[in-house]
């Protein structure tokens, strides 16, 4: 390293330094001079307590209302000079009493800059959520959100407008990418793993969109209906398993209207079911332009107004002042309303933790660290769906190898909207349209050709573009494989199709026909139709792999890395097979499927999907034997032996599902557990039941109802791949709304 680098690196980690290290010693002057709320060893309570009575009614009311913090010229809107200009959000602090500002930044990938930005800050992009979900891995769900959540803080931002919950009701819905799948058991444990991860940076993050957010037609006042206890047992129950796994320090109220009123102003989602119910102690901040009154929505429980301009009023500004005048709200509400943004910023130590600094570039020992772990979690989340003669992995012998299509020459696809990052060097495939917000179409620069060279530097693999069907079928023909890239964009503000754009289905089943050997890697917001499947070799669904996908697709490719991705999601036959076939629509959606979400429909029905929930395949095989079950402390205890009965080292996924009657489907994912394995290797494995898995919800009692009887117990790989059963006797039991596990 020469002198200038050397001088170069120094002077990036000193900048690192000066954002992530709390300044002790001012803080712990601060409280020697008459702030007692600066003592770090009090609880976040009392330091509520002792803060409040200091402020003024302005003080106050600059915590409630947040500005959009990047200049919007279509909207007259200058950023605040104190906002981090290219980000999301920007709530002044109070200076007076050492009240830090909030920074904050979209999104639960990475940390995006906004469309508008002067200049975009090149960060580490993750694997979408889909991808992170289909690792089944909550440890790895929790590096990835402490990832994203160091590279916020070492930019100069204490909120994270990240942790998606919402399940995947409609397979069509844009945001899916973003998004957990379509178990509130999968969704809840892993995006409160990713947003704990988050928050281990002493940093706020959300968890978001409340509730029952599953469509973006009309996505600004669209009413989802549907019944409150299915509600609970679904939706719902997701985002409690989230809350309580993260404790996140707010929760982000969503655009669309829950039977007839808007999310942002419900008094039943937010004062009974998150706060009453659930015990939440944070506050809710608003999606961007997802206000809409005063007086209602702090009645109902809203806390911050979110990025105005978006909003048509200062509703929580000069407007709220106003109210107060006039005696429509109360100084009491405010109190209340500023005490739990102040109780997040206390909890999760945005005051014992300044942000201090805020550089356009980060320290490349940071980058390369980022980058290792978004590429660990695309290579667990990548899923083989189908290997057909074990095409997979490519061996030595592959000598000529045709990749077809995808843009895979450049890079891989990322999804748009608020959550799409922009990568170091920048989009690799650049004027794709749309060009503008939710745009642009981005393309991480990590290409997995020039990954699959490095990794078979002596094979001649060669890229043709895939817009000549017949050319890619005459090349395809004399190659020992092809391997077609399918790509499907999607994005914040449009649902999709599931059937693949620009002719990518005829061209994958003509490429098939040239040669048997055919490998398919989507590369795909979420489930797609496959028609091609029975004609192709393998089957990889790549998702959104991030900035490190290309590596992690080649070392699956060549076996380097053994694939353990499982569905979050099911991948359906036809629209046929959906609860609502017709498309995404304005005003009422109606979910007549209740809690029967996902694999839960597709049991009931009696339907056979494309791939099942919970499907993934592996170049090891795996074993199961001495399933046994009990009723213990009110739930069910299962334990079997695992055993890897293949000669390559890998992870599965062991789900366990259990049965009762009066259900709304035939089962339910009650608990899983990823398991990594030796050959050879065998463990023995215990898993519990959340009872909740076990209960109904009772509407007129508002409580969780185990019902006395005899439950089913199934060991599987897959919703449809059940290797054990066994039955247990389970006593009744009664559990509080707020029941929560220990």
């Amino acid at each position: 390293m020469n002198m200038k680098i050397a001088t170069q690196a120094l002077a990036s980690v000193a900048i690192l330094a000066a954002a992530v290290t709390p300044l002790a010693a001012p803080a712990q002057q601060q409280v020697s001079n008459d702030r007692p709320w600066m003592n770090a060893r009090l609880d976040a309570d009392r330091r509520v307590a002792l803060l409040l009575p200091k402020m003024t009614r302005d003080e106050k009311l600059t915590l409630v209302f947040g500005y959009f913090a990047t200049d919007f010229p279509m909207k007259q809107h200058k950023a605040p000079a104190a906002a981090r200009n290219g980000s999301a959000g920007y709530i002044p602090g109070v200076p007076r009493l050492g009240i830090p500002p909030q920074w904050q930044a979209d999104a639960g990938i990475g940390v995006a800059s906004q469309g508008g930005a002067p200049r975009k800050w090149e960060r580490t992009g993750l694997p979408s959520g889909l991808a992170t979900a289909a690792t089944w891995n909550p440890a790895l769900a929790f590096a990835a959100g402490a990832m994203i959540g160091e590279e916020a803080r070492a930019s100069g931002y204490n909120v994270m407008l990240a942790g998606s919950v919402n399940l995947m009701r409609e397979p069509r819905n844009g945001r899916n990418f973003e998004y957990a799948g379509e178990d509130p058991l999968l969704a809840g444990t892993m995006a409160g793993a990713h947003t704990a991860g988050v928050q281990s940076n002493h940093i706020i993050s959300t968890v978001k969109h409340f509730a029952v957010n599953d469509q973006e037609t009309d996505r600004n006042a669209g009413n989802s209906v549907i019944d409150p206890v299915a509600a609970r047992m679904s939706d719902l129950l997701a985002f409690q398993i989230a809350i309580e796994r993260a404790d996140p320090g707010s929760v982000m109220c969503a655009y669309n209207r829950v039977n007839g009123i808007f999310s942002c102003e419900h008094p039943w989602l937010l004062t009974q079911v998150l706060r009453k119910d659930w015990g939440f102690k944070g506050f809710v901040m608003s999606d961007w332009g997802g206000t809409h009154s005063t007086a209602p929505a702090i009645a109902a429980g809203l806390d911050q107004q979110s990025g105005y301009p978006f909003d048509k009023q200062p509703y929580f500004g000069a407007d709220l002042n106003a109210a107060l005048d006039a005696g429509e709200v109360n100084e009491a509400a405010l109190d209340q309303m500023v005490s739990r943004i102040l109780y997040a910023m206390f909890r999760h130590g945005l005051f014992d933790h300044p942000i201090t600094a805020a550089p356009d570039d980060l320290p490349e020992m940071l980058l390369a660290k980022s980058a290792a772990t978004a590429q660990r979690d695309a290579e667990e989340a990548l899923v083989l769906l189908k290997n057909r003669d074990a095409v997979l992995p490519l061996t030595p012998a592959v000598k000529r190898i045709v990749v077809i299509g995808g843009h895979a020459d450049k890079g891989v696809l990322s999804g748009g909207g608020a959550s799409s990052v922009h990568p170091r060097g920048g989009n690799a495939v650049p004027g794709l349209k749309p060009t503008y917000w939710p745009g642009p179409v981005v393309y991480y620069p990590s290409s997995p050709v020039e990954a699959m060279r490095r990794q078979a530097p002596d094979a001649d693999i060669r890229f043709i573009d895939g817009t000549d069907p017949a050319a890619a079928a005459t090349a395809a023909r004399t190659a020992d494989v092809a391997i077609v890239f399918a790509t499907q964009w999607a994005g914040e503000s449009f649902d999709v199709s599931l059937t693949l754009a620009d002719g990518q289905d005829a061209l994958i089943a003509r490429v098939a026909e040239a040669n048997p050997r055919t490998v398919v890697v989507l590369e795909t917001g979420g489930p797609v139709f496959t028609p091609w499947a029975d004609k192709v070799a393998a089957v990889v669904a790549a998702w959104y792999p991030g900035t490190s996908g290309g590596p992690a697709i080649a070392n699956v490719l060549y076996g380097k890395v053994n694939p353990s991705g499982h569905l979050p999601a099911t991948f359906p036959r036809s629209l046929e097979q959906l609860p609502k076939p017709s498309a995404p629509n304005k005003g009422d959606t109606v979910y007549g499927e209740g809690a029967t979400v996902g694999y839960k429909w597709y049991d009931r029905q009696g339907h056979e999907p494309a791939f099942a929930f919970g499907h993934g395949l592996s170049y090891t095989s795996f074993g199961y034997s001495g399933l046994t079950a009990r009723a213990a402390q009110g739930t069910i205890s299962a334990s079997f032996t695992a055993r890897n009965t293949g000669d390559r080292r890998g992870k599965d996924v062991i789900q366990l599902y259990v049965s009762g009657e009066g259900w709304e489907a035939p089962k339910r994912l009650g608990a899983f557990e990823k398991l990594d394995l030796a050959p050879g290797q065998s463990r023995r494995v215990t898993l519990t039941v959340d009872p909740r898995l076990l209960a109904m919800f009772d509407g007129k009692t508002s409580r969780w109802k185990v019902r006395g009887g005899t439950y089913r117990v199934m060991l599987g790989t897959s919703s449809r791949d059940i290797v054990q059963t066994v039955s247990v006797k389970l006593p009744a039991r009664d559990l509080p709304v707020g029941w929560r596990s220990k």
